[in-house]
């Protein structure tokens, strides 16, 4: 029998097209339909590496996708919100998760796909709102996904009659650390673990493959699968490419421990598959569960040790940004709203350390222009939000309790502080992104321009850090002082704008450098407002 290799390739490269397309399309639309509440829970919920794990699973299974869950636990260890344990516990349940797609592929849905494929496509063509798009996304991509599969398993068929083929599969259940490197090196280039499954059932269905040869590569598809969180890591911290080592970790000592109880595994599977009468396709998704699941219980215990593992693998520390509150009792609201007030100032307090530090960094980007300080500059804007977010709500709770008129005027008046070190931030984050337009577009400021904004960033810099300090200790004095500082300022504003139009006249300027440098001024200028806004609530002043 001659065999058509053109039309295997096509055909095969076809189906695994229309089936990667099918998971991302469907993912998205379970994605969007979760919106923000992912990260929320991810960052919530998270409590402990156990929890971690049933968030994992659960985030998973809602967008279908291990590699977008490892991607999102890593940017929120690299912004701070998860510790290394709990991203561990999180990757741990996403490996469970991405098996429930398997589980669906193994159940027999025949030729009900294209009916998904035309209700799907009614809801994205027929329906404008956003929320039946969705649902047409997830429908749509879930019929593609089986059409796919049904691609690629009819390319395979051919291929019973190729003697070169059985040998083939006779070697990899020989030597099954080539089925390992094979599964790792086909999830790396089509970067979808779910589609080497996939594929996998598909040549267990047509018995191309038998289990001994099938389970190496799936040992591997988990190894390639730990690419994504690695690539997502790169150029991030130092948190976050730890998170990415465990990931990979995990899998690999998971490979190992499978591999060295091989045997008895195989013997396992067989038995499920005889107890329950089980499909070749359920076959593999119940190997790819069983894996996941008892890799999960056998290495749970020691996440602490897989943590310390990494950190000695990658050590030292970039300066990362705590954003999880330290202050914020729940208990104090009911029994001492006055000490929970004072809980409050404290993570205040904090609060407006970062924003101080913010604004230092990204003054230190204007004057060295070296991109290290860009990341942090972001993870503290970050964490300034995310403050203002709990810090507000505490507050808001602490409001319903019946407070004296010296709490109520605290009370007040902390609002108002996080309103204007929350405020801070979003100027230095401006400020940031001026600098990194005039860099990205090649605008340079004169000499003359450059020292007028150091100098001013300066006083700037000087009147938070006191208006920070006469918050701390009710310091009228320092209070005072900020006040002329931000005097200062203003004066200096005036000036550097007739300075800035004299260069624009003299041509020392261009006009690309004139709009940062003057937007640069008006958001220090705004910073010393707010700075003086904080030492008000001490001097009982309001301007």
């Amino acid at each position: 029998m001659t065999i058509d290799w053109q039309s295997i390739l096509f055909q095969f490269l076809g189906g695994l097209g229309v089936f990667l397309f099918s998971i991302k399309y469907m993912g998205e639309g379970l994605q969007k339909s979760a919106d923000d509440r992912l990260r929320e829970w991810l960052n919530r919920f998270t409590t402990n590496p156990f929890m971690g794990v049933l968030v994992g699973i659960i985030v998973t299974v809602c967008i279908q996708s291990s590699s977008a869950t490892t991607v999102i636990t890593v940017g929120l260890v690299s912004a701070g919100f998860l510790t290394l344990r709990q991203a561990i516990g999180v990757i741990m349940g996403a490996n469970i998760g991405t098996t429930i797609t398997a589980f669906i592929i193994g159940i027999n849905i025949g030729i009900y796909f294209y009916p998904l494929l035309a209700i799907g496509a009614a809801f994205l063509f027929f329906f404008k709102k956003a929320i039946y798009h969705h649902i047409g996304q997830i429908l749509f991509g879930f019929g593609g996904l089986f059409l796919g599969l049904e691609l690629m398993s009819a390319s395979m068929q051919s291929l019973h009659e190729l003697a070169d083929f059985a040998s083939l599969t006779i070697h990899l259940s020989n030597q099954p650390v080539i089925g390992i490197f094979l599964g790792t090196i086909f999830t790396l280039l089509v970067q979808s673990s779910t589609a080497t499954v996939g594929v996998l059932q598909g040549l267990y269905a047509e018995q191309l493959i038998g289990l001994d040869s099938a389970l190496p590569i799936l040992f591997g598809e988990n190894i390639g699968t730990t690419i994504t969180a690695v690539l997502a890591s790169l150029g991030a911290s130092i948190y976050a490419k730890r998170a990415a080592a465990a990931h990979v970790l995990f899998n690999v000592i998971g490979t190992v421990i499978f591999m060295l109880l091989f045997t008895p595994f195989i013997n396992y599977v067989q038995w499920i598959s005889q107890l329950f009468h089980l499909e070749a396709r359920m076959q593999i998704a119940v190997a790819h569960g069983s894996f996941n699941v008892f890799n999960m219980m056998i290495q749970l215990p020691f996440i602490a040790g897989l943590s310390l593992l990494v950190t000695k693998i990658l050590p030292g520390h970039d300066g990362g940004i705590d954003v999880a509150t330290k202050h914020l009792d729940p208990s104090f609201i009911d029994s001492s709203p006055a000490i929970a007030l004072g809980q409050a100032k404290e993570e205040v307090l904090r609060m407006g350390e970062h924003a101080l530090r913010g604004l230092e960094e990204t003054f230190y980007y204007m004057k060295t222009g070296e991109s290290s300080h860009i990341p942090t500059v972001i993870q503290l804007e970050v964490a300034l939000n995310h403050l203002d977010k709990e810090i507000t709500n505490y507050l808001v709770m602490v409001s319903k309790q019946p407070l004296s008129h010296a709490d109520s005027v605290r009370h007040h008046t902390l609002l108002t502080n996080v309103r204007d070190i929350e405020r801070i931030g979003d100027h230095f984050e401006n400020i940031l992104e001026l600098l990194q337009y005039k860099d990205h577009h090649e605008v340079s400021l004169s000499k003359s321009a450059r020292q007028d904004l150091i100098g001013m960033f300066s006083l700037a810099i000087e009147a938070v850090r006191k208006s920070l300090e006469a918050l701390d200790t009710a310091s009228l004095s320092l209070a005072q002082e900020v006040t002329e500082l931000e005097s200062l300022i203003d004066d200096m504003e005036d000036k550097l704008r007739q300075k800035h139009i004299a260069r624009l006249n003299t041509d020392e300027c261009s006009g690309a450098a004139g709009i940062v440098y003057t937007d640069i001024v008006s958001n220090l200028e705004r910073i010393g407002d707010h700075a003086v806004n904080i030492a008000d609530s001490i001097l009982g002043i309001r301007h």
